[in-house]
């Protein structure tokens, strides 16, 4: 992770930004620990963070809002606020090329939102499913979005077609978070009794083939991502860790403990993958060194738990 550029808060290609129950959302210098701004985020807790392909603003969703701030700018309010969504928005994404946004959320919906320079900024599609929606994610082909939620289906839903298939990896439990890996090979999902299910992912459209099923916790497991190689796969709880799995053949690389951290709400991972950061619920961030299995750094500024974090470090 190089800290070049990092110390010009604004424009800079390297952002670490975090949010929480405190109603604000943090820009960080993340080689330094220095919080560089903080922006007000009225009327609820942040559910999800995204930063935008271009790395200029990042999207943030809560209780009835979506909104989108600005990261090279000194404004601390949103630049963009999405209005006309109900009950909380649990997960926020991007089209690879910035054209357009997804959400999914409490009411029921996975949502697609055109987000491009002279156009008005609305819902242009609407996915309805049966339960609330806790996860949504874009396959990187851009072809599909996995939505998954409180009833336990995977709904895979074809854009191209509108039709969509089901999964069902476990009866009466929640699907807390969906992951997909930057290769389009390997598609996870973690579940309320801690459980991770791994599946293959090939053909055109892509199709999931069962390939192997986790204890990953013994709590509530909360999130799940895939490092930018492909190797590793991190998976966050409420049992006050976050345990990184390595994809070769499903071992257990590291748990990432301290004694203070509660709840780990969020992770990500650096783009050379030997880092990852967390967010937990005694309102700190962490950095760990994943070789070594060691903690860096803290991110130390927020008044109540952090819910969810975003990092970018890719050239834009």
């Amino acid at each position: 992770m190089s800290g070049e550029g990092a110390s010009a808060g604004a424009g800079s290609q390297v952002a670490l930004v975090t949010g929480g129950y405190d109603h604000t959302i943090k820009l960080w210098q993340a080689h330094s620990g220095v919080c560089l701004r903080t922006m007000q985020h009225p009327d609820s807790q942040v559910n999800d963070l995204e930063i935008s392909p271009n790395g200029q603003t990042v999207a943030a969703c809560g209780y009835q809002h979506i909104r989108t701030y600005d990261l090279a700018s000194a404004n601390p309010d949103p630049v963009l606020n999405y209005e006309g969504v109900v009950k909380n928005v649990s997960r926020v994404g991007f089209q690879e090329n910035g054209q357009w946004m997804y959400t999914g959320g409490e009411d029921c919906t996975a949502r697609i939102w055109d987000i491009r320079i002279g156009h008005p900024f609305q819902c242009q599609r609407i996915f309805q499913v049966p339960a609330p929606v806790n996860a949504v994610v874009l396959h990187p082909d851009q072809s599909q979005i996995m939505v998954g939620g409180q009833s336990g289906i995977i709904h895979i839903w074809d854009l191209k077609t509108d039709h969509n298939e089901q999964l069902i990896p476990e009866a009466e439990t929640s699907i807390q978070d969906i992951a997909i890996d930057p290769e389009g090979k390997m598609m996870a999902a973690v579940n309320n009794k801690g459980n991770c299910y791994v599946w293959s992912l090939g053909g055109s459209p892509p199709r999931p083939v069962p390939r192997k099923h986790l204890q990953a916790h013994k709590k509530y497991a909360l999130r799940c991502k895939f490092s930018y190689d492909s190797t590793m796969l991190v998976t966050t709880s409420g049992d006050c860790s976050a345990r990184v799995w390595r994809t070769s053949d499903w071992s257990l690389m590291r748990e990432l403990r301290h004694e203070t951290q509660r709840w780990v709400w969020d992770a990500a991972f650096t783009l050379d993958s030997r880092y990852l950061f967390t967010g937990s619920s005694d309102s700190y961030a962490r950095l760990w060194d994943l070789e070594k299995g060691t903690l860096e750094r803290e991110y130390c500024g927020h008044q109540k738990p952090i819910t969810a974090l975003a990092f970018r470090d890719q050239a834009v």
